[in-house]
């Protein structure tokens, strides 16, 4: 059987600083509230359409698939995505040689020395097709774990600790120090998003039926 495995990395955030500092200097919190959260559904949205098309389409492992809203939402495909930081890829350090191999600066897409993702209203992971796949979360790693990472990873011990201090239990926990990834928490729940998603999934694929 054919298996599939890739990358994606996908954005609706160009260009918007400029408008949210307009409305900034308006004193229009809301607006530039409202802005970045609707960004950052609609890359939420765009990394769904894209996940369809390859599933149906680019790989066409599922090329008859017909799936509903509700559907959708529930994650009823074949297949995950999961992303850098979520807990089945709680290292946010691949996401340098990510983009490298993506070249996603050519789009406009970078990631800072936290590895938080710019434009902040972005979308990456990971493909994986296979029917049996599914989501899961990492979980407490042991002493010889982190030092085995390290290696791998060529790094400082401390330097993976860091990267994987949620999965340290508190009896390795040392002064290692606050990371932050520079994530932004906008008022909409998953279900939301996801309900977003479907929805312009849905009318990704109208369109697309409607240039045929």
């Amino acid at each position: 059987m054919a298996d599939y495995i890739g990358m994606f990395a996908v954005t609706t955030g160009l260009g918007i600083n400029k408008k949210e500092k307009q409305f900034e200097a308006d004193n229009d919190d809301y607006s530039a509230i409202m802005l970045k959260a609707l960004a950052d559904l609609f890359a939420e949205a765009f990394a769904e359409a894209l996940h369809a098309r390859v599933r149906r389409e680019l790989w066409g492992y599922v090329p008859g698939e017909t799936l509903d809203n509700t559907a959708m939402i529930e994650e009823k495909y074949r297949g995950i995505r999961p992303a850098p930081g979520y807990p089945a890829c709680p290292n946010h350090l691949v996401k340098q040689d990510m983009f490298d191999v993506l070249q996603a600066n050519e789009i406009g897409m970078t990631v800072t020395e936290s590895l938080a993702m710019l434009p902040a209203a972005s979308v990456s992971g990971f493909y994986i097709a296979h029917p049996e796949s599914t989501y899961f979360s990492v979980g407490k790693i042991a002493d010889d774990q982190v030092e085995n990472f390290a290696q791998r990873m060529a790094i400082s011990k401390n330097d993976a600790e860091r990267a994987l201090a949620p999965l340290l239990r508190e009896s390795q926990r040392r002064n290692i120090g606050e990371v932050s990834y520079g994530y932004f928490d906008f008022p909409y729940t998953r279900r939301d998003a996801k309900a977003v998603m479907a929805a312009a999934t849905h009318s990704f694929n109208r369109h697309g039926e409607s240039r045929k």
